[in-house]
């Protein structure tokens, strides 16, 4: 059909776009017109496409249809007018001239809600079911006959914004496209209106908007959220105006201690608390509110309200202000399109390009006396008004750019004094989970409470989620270079080396880490690891490829690697710093943003990280992280349909359990290191000192928990004896104690739920027959400390010969003198395949045996020996997917092609 689009807006160009594809001829595209220079996106998809596009400011004068616009709208020859959304009134010359009429959405189910503000009088209302509605236009508002409508349910605590996004901008795309389809096939209906039931409310303004205290709790949060965010429901507090946004009824649990803040009508006062500010209906029940602007339009954390109070736009002296007007002349200069530059004058959106930026910090640096002013700065204040603020600080010697407001739990240990985040880190602030949960994390040297942690609930994960996305889509993080996001991540990475020892110490306080080896691996290797990736991000590059030309025009391929989007990162408790590293470094360094899932035990170097993200200048919402349960966070983070990638670590069953949510929710990326069984051969033609230590790290290295540790070793006949012996006598030297201790071999297992499985680990090989020649059995002394353990005469059959124990448990088999293949066979019997080891001196022996071993790492006469340049993770049921070296990268870029015709 030939179609004439009437309308604007996303949801306009979407609509447009879907009718092209579906083979309609699209006549002419009539939209508002450009406002402070820029064209609405339907109209400049169309102008894409060569489409004619009309910009009438009005299609009538006094109610009587404009001949000229009327005239050139009917040369165009449309068979049907498609309205998807227009605010423009269009006289009915326009709307009867097609042969099949015209069609209109609406965003409610009509006859209910009639009207321009129909979402939000949907939910002011507190209707149960909205939807959308495509009619037949007439004459009337809103009261044609009906096409189609669908419908869905409204959940508690809808926005207009979640409800728009949720279903009627999408489904409301397929709809039109599905009426159109039905007008072309001659089955579309004409279904009159009735008019029981029918409403018309009028447009919802800010004067309209305020709030009428005399009404119960649940009509109060329907109005705030039915007017969230335009107008903006407000009230009068405190001497200004107070919008609030973010309303919700889910309070149980909520406790309204805090500071009073009196509204004047208000049943009660409200209490600003540390979730937000609890409000009264004059029925006594309560609602919380999350987000609050202030009269300047500054948007603020409810619970900061008396802090957002004190810190709103700072007053400048008269030479400031002098200052800002040579600013406003620098912008003016670089702007030469805009004709005034006011305090909400955006550099990027009024045009400015990166040599601007430079050209800008150039200018402000000779004007101020060289003041200390990065490109970044400009990036992090976008406005003309924002901008003259950080201005402002920095020459009062007050830059509170990075600043965040953090409830720390503070420590004094290792002649340190910890200062430790205990609540999830969302959109660059830390606040505490849905409904104030929290948890106790334990100390594992001694069983005490460390502190709480919050604990985030599935509403958290979607914010966490949005915060992601939107920093992705809208933040600074996708404008800034490769180049300078790769110094971001120096920054960070020089940030965790000052703060290395508060670091470790947290590792050994929350994980039972050893300090000196955390100093060295859990922290030492993730500084190196973001070293790494931040030199990766600016040689992440595709290729151009020869094809076939299409004769007689010439084509030219090529490929670029783009980042996913939002991904989701699910970490173990071993190395809680490290594995956190491994995977948010390569991530980042691709140009995604990440929400993490620390594992619940072991949250807090997780958290002090958040810290550092801020302190490097990483953007709001680029990372994110989320104590709390897998079966509750991890699980919405595999389901979610805006998260595009997961990185995994952890066990095989639960890996599986990903795997297959990522599959049914929306097919998402995956990269799983999973468990292990790892095999360690060692010959009688090795190095036997070299062996034993080998071994004994291979085994016991970081309390056996460890994910490459060696499973299982088989030690060739002639030197077995031997072996044990010298293993046992380097056990007993062993010094069990304090992590924090330097002289400290060996800590606590990480906590007691693992411990008692290692327990009963041992005591299943003991009943299969193993001989358990030392260790076996808890440390009788506060804390979770387990023996170095080892077992002898392990047969392939029994459970500690195919199972993980993932702690400090040696496991030795022998095999026959010289019988390199049946041992080789012993060795990869197993599903597991993530890292193998050999110990020999013949290099023929050496090549072979790791030719032929089943596992994604092989190390030969060493052990434990990872690097960040080299690629790590597993075969079989061990997982797949790289961390570390250029692979990595891979796990988190897309490849699209791009073919040129010319």
């Amino acid at each position: 059909m030939k179609i004439a689009v009437i309308g604007q807006s996303l949801f306009g160009q979407e609509v447009y776009c879907h009718l092209r594809k579906e083979g309609h001829e699209v006549v002419g595209v009539f939209t508002v017109p450009d406002k402070d220079g820029k064209a609405d996106p339907l109209g400049l998809e169309a102008e894409k496409d060569g489409v004619p596009v009309f910009k009438f400011p009005r299609w009538r004068v006094k109610g009587q249809a404009l001949p000229d616009v009327v005239a050139k709208y009917q040369a165009l020859g449309a068979e049907l007018n498609v309205l998807p959304f227009c605010s423009q009134f269009i006289p009915m010359e326009v709307i009867s001239a097609p042969r099949h009429g015209s069609i209109i959405y609406h965003p409610s189910l009509l006859p209910r809600h009639r009207g321009a503000s129909a979402i939000n009088w949907t939910l002011i209302h507190g209707d149960k079911k909205g939807g959308f509605t495509i009619f037949w236009a007439d004459d009337g508002l809103d009261t044609g006959d009906l096409l189609l409508q669908k419908e869905c349910e409204i959940l508690p605590d809808d926005t207009v914004s979640t409800l728009y996004n949720r279903f009627l901008f999408p489904e409301g795309i397929k709809g039109m496209v599905q009426a159109v389809r039905l007008i072309a096939e001659g089955k579309a209906p004409r279904l009159p209106q009735p008019e029981e039931g029918a409403t018309y409310e009028g447009i919802q303004k800010k004067e309209t908007a305020k709030i009428n205290w005399e009404q119960p709790a649940e009509t109060i949060h329907n109005w705030i959220r039915g007017n969230d965010k335009v107008p903006g429901a407000w009230t009068e507090a405190c001497g200004q105006k107070l919008t609030f946004f973010n309303s919700t009824l889910n309070t149980a649990g909520l406790v309204p201690e805090g500071e009073d803040l009196p509204i004047p009508g208000a049943h009660r006062p409200g209490v600003v608390t540390k979730v937000g500010l609890i409000l009264f209906g004059n029925d006594d029940r309560m609602l919380l509110v999350k987000n609050i602007q202030l009269e300047d339009g500054k948007m603020i954390p409810a619970s900061h309200f008396f802090k957002g109070l004190d810190s709103n736009a700072l007053e400048l002296t008269e030479e400031e202000l002098v200052m800002a007007e040579a600013v406003r002349s620098a912008w003016k200069r670089i702007l030469p399109s805009v004709l005034e530059v006011e305090d909400s004058t955006d550099f990027f959106k009024s045009g400015a390009a990166s040599v601007d930026v430079v050209r800008l910090v150039e200018e402000v640096k000779e004007l101020c006396d060289d003041l200390e002013l990065e490109n970044e700065d400009v990036y992090m204040a976008t406005t003309f008004g924002d901008f003259i603020q950080l201005l402002v600080r920095k020459l009062r010697g007050d830059d509170k750019r990075h600043e965040c407001i953090i409830d720390y739990v503070e420590k004094t240990m290792n002649k340190l004094t910890l200062r430790m985040p205990h609540q999830l880190f969302i959109g660059g602030m830390f606040v505490d989970a849905e409904g104030a949960k929290t948890y106790e994390t334990i100390n594992p040297t001694d069983g005490s409470v460390i502190c709480q942690v919050s604990l985030a609930q599935v509403s958290d994960v979607d914010k966490a989620v949005a915060a992601a996305k939107d920093a992705f889509e809208n933040g600074l993080w996708g404008r800034i270079s490769a180049r300078d996001r790769g110094r971001l991540l120096y920054r960070l990475a020089d940030l965790m080396e000052q703060h290395q020892e508060e670091l470790a110490t947290i590792e050994a306080l929350d994980a039972g880490a050893v300090y000196t080896l955390a100093l060295k691996t859990h922290v030492g290797m993730s500084i190196q690891t973001f070293r790494y990736f931040a030199g990766w991000c600016d040689k992440i590059q595709g290729s151009t490829i020869p094809i076939n030309h299409a004769r007689p025009n010439r084509n030219l391929t090529l490929t670029r690697k783009e980042p996913i989007g939002v991904c989701g990162i699910v970490i173990p408790w071993n190395y809680p710093l490290m594995m956190l590293s491994w995977k948010t470094a390569a991530c980042l360094a691709a140009g995604n943003t990440v929400v993490i899932k620390p594992a619940q035990v072991t949250p807090l170097t997780a958290l002090k990280f958040a810290e550092l993200t801020l302190k490097a200048g990483i953007p709001k919402g680029v990372v994110n992280i989320l104590p709390g349960s897998g079966s509750l966070v991890g699980q919405r983070l595999s389901d979610h349909p805006d998260v595009r990638k997961i990185g995994f670590t952890g066990s095989t069953e639960v890996g599986k359990h990903i795997m297959k949510s990522c599959a049914l929710s929306n097919v998402k990326k995956v990269s799983l290191e999973l468990g292990g069984k790892s095999p360690l051969i060692i010959f009688a033609d090795c190095d036997l000192s070299k062996a034993v230590q080998m071994g004994m790290s291979s085994v016991f290295f970081n309390k056996g928990e460890n994910c490459i540790a060696a499973g299982r070793l088989f030690v060739e006949d002639s030197i077995h004896d031997q072996f044990v012996q010298k293993v046992v006598e380097e056990v007993r030297k062993m010094k069990i104690g304090n992590p924090l201790d330097r002289d400290t071999n060996h800590g606590p297992q990480n906590h007691q739920a693992h411990l008692r499985k290692l327990v009963e680990y041992c005591q299943r090989g003991v009943e299969e027959g193993a001989t358990l020649v030392c260790g076996g059995s808890q440390v009788p002394r506060p804390g979770f400390f387990f023996e170095p353990t080892v077992f002898t005469d392990v047969e392939d059959h029994m459970f500690i010969a195919k199972e993980e124990s993932f702690g400090p448990i040696m496991i030795i088999s022998r095999f026959a003198d010289g019988d390199v293949d049946t041992v080789l066979s012993r060795a990869n019997a197993t599903e597991f395949g993530l890292a193998s080891g050999i110990f020999t001196r013949d290099i023929n022996k050496a090549l072979y045996v790791s030719d032929k071993l089943e596992a994604g790492t092989v190390f030969v006469n060493t052990y434990n020996k990872t690097d960040v340049a080299a690629p790590f993770g597993g075969f079989k049921q061990s997982g797949f997917g790289k961390d570390l070296g250029e692979a990595a990268l891979n796990e988190y870029l897309r490849v699209k092609t791009v073919t040129f015709e010319y």
